[in-house]
């Protein structure tokens, strides 16, 4: 797609762009706290590690039922700062639609919500990454 092409390509000095992916399975009770992907790993041989640029979820469960929960809330900051941490607003509230896939820059406040007791043996399932770049 020429628009993530034209993003990523966007920074400067990039000497290598990078992939990575991770799988997730969320069962009843499960969550992820708030977080803005900027945890990049650590340097390895002297380089910095590669700074993720944007993020990507795919849905692959069979089913999800809006009472079970699991949605993805992504925020803004608002200026603000209170106790060290931004002061946040939601901007999207993203349910786990089987099959769909959501992405975002980064850094960018998200969270994963709950999922709910009513799913039962039901998994949340997804496949997250990041296109990331490193710098010369």
């Amino acid at each position: 797609m020429p628009c993530i092409q034209e993003y990523i390509e966007s920074f400067p000095n990039i000497s290598r762009r990078h992939l990575g992916f991770s799988y997730y399975s969320y069962s009843a009770g499960d969550c992820l706290l708030t977080h803005d992907d900027t945890d990049q790993g650590h340097p390895v041989g002297g380089k910095p590690a590669p700074r993720r640029r944007l993020a990507m979820v795919s849905y692959f469960h069979e089913a999800w039922e809006c009472d079970w929960g699991g949605e993805l809330m992504i925020y803004a900051a608002t200026g603000e700062t209170k106790h060290g941490k931004p002061d946040l607003a939601i901007t999207h509230c993203i349910a786990p639609k089987p099959g769909s896939l959501v992405m975002f820059t980064v850094p960018r406040f998200h969270r994963v919500c709950r999922v709910d007791q009513t799913a039962g043996d039901h998994k949340r399932l997804s496949i997250a990454g990041w296109f990331m770049t490193e710098h010369a």
